[in-house]
């Protein structure tokens, strides 16, 4: 018997790829997946092996993580998010579930999210049987709510927010006593910009502001799940209290792995340099087939259209081996874009790139 809580949700997007992923996969070179946002650069050795050294776990580890994860994301927060004042932080089961659940957690009525989004923002609420409003960046016009979500950069549009856009929404926070959670998840992969924390506007007063972190991208740990949140301590002390009756630990080897990660910016700066590489070689083959390339100077992701319906365009790529995801995955005002994914190799992203050229015989 399907729960009605069940019968509320969408179905769930991906599954909707499987016949062009079958189309791909006839292709004489094989499919190339750009269509998820899963790192398949290897996981660098110094945390693998900080990892495997921690194996021997017998006990439980503490919801709100050791002593040393807790300072390794505090030091973190002051010098990457440029944080001040009063604020705390928590590790998570990587950051899917924390947004998923959060507006559960927080017991919001309402919640806005972006017009073009992480579809988990809107599972979320309603999730949590929100009142859910898609909005744009401007803050100034928004809608009184408990909860907004705000994602710099931004997936799937790679877009990062301005200084002013993102004063503008810690107003509407402080000004409608509401929650503002920003997802940060993407904020060292800049490509000739560097994004900043909305805590590098809250002049130290971080009341109703918590920032999403995970090291699934940075440190290639998606299959670790690991993240955390930073900010208001008083919200981030009811999250911890309720994550704590539901049993929401991160593995304890998994927290010192973290705690190794966050400890080192070298490894981090390589998987940016690679990551713009492989944009540099993708977006000019989009382009010479006809793409116009939006946004898409942060994250993994690029963001593209040939103005017509998204699915038209996936079907293309599909025909060459290449899967992509149709922006209306991301909401309505996607339905003419594609997401193109460099979480591939090299290899496999130049062939990516040949294939496009080739196809249009420029």
């Amino acid at each position: 018997m399907c729960s009605p809580l069940r019968k509320k949700l969408p179905d769930f997007p991906w599954d909707a790829l499987a016949p062009y992923g079958v189309k791909a996969r006839k292709h004489p070179g094989g499919i190339i997946d750009l269509s998820q946002g899963t790192p398949v650069d290897p996981t660098p050795e110094f945390i693998q092996k900080v990892l495997a050294e921690s194996a021997n776990s017998p006990s439980y580890p503490t919801t709100a993580g050791t002593p040393e994860l807790q300072q390794a994301i505090r030091t973190w927060a002051i010098s990457h998010l440029g944080i001040s004042g009063e604020f705390d932080v928590l590790p998570v089961i990587g950051s899917k579930e924390l947004v998923a659940w959060l507006p559960t957690f927080l017991q919001s009525q309402t919640v806005l999210y972006p017009k073009i989004a992480y579809p988990t923002y809107l599972v979320g609420a309603m999730l949590a049987q929100s009142n859910e409003i898609a909005v744009d960046i401007d803050a100034s016009h928004w809608p009184q709510a408990d909860l907004a979500w705000v994602n710099s950069p931004a997936n799937p549009t790679g877009r990062v927010h301005s200084e002013g856009e993102l004063r503008a929404i810690i107003q509407w926070s402080r000004k409608n006593k509401a929650v503002v959670i920003s997802d940060e998840c993407y904020l060292e992969f800049g490509d000739g910009v560097t994004p900043t924390s909305i805590f590098a506007y809250s002049d130290g007063d971080n009341i109703n502001l918590l920032a999403v972190h995970s090291l699934s991208k940075r440190s290639s740990l998606a299959g670790y799940r690991a993240a955390f949140i930073v900010g208001d301590p008083a919200l981030i002390a009811a999250i911890r209290e309720i994550r704590k009756h539901a049993g929401m630990m991160v593995a304890l080897p998994v927290q010192k792995a973290m705690t190794a990660a966050l400890g080192d910016d070298e490894h981090v700066a390589t998987a940016r340099a690679r990551y713009n590489s492989r944009r540099a070689i993708l977006k000019p083959a989009l382009e010479v087939a006809g793409f116009r390339i939006e946004e898409s100077v942060a994250g993994l992701y690029i963001w593209c259209t040939r103005s017509e319906d998204a699915w038209k365009s996936v079907d293309w790529l599909a025909e060459i081996g290449i899967l992509t995801t149709p922006g209306s995955f991301y909401g309505p005002d996607g339905s003419q874009h594609i997401r193109v994914a460099m979480t591939a190799t090299d290899t496999a992203i130049s062939d990516a790139a040949a294939r496009i050229v080739a196809a249009v015989g420029a």
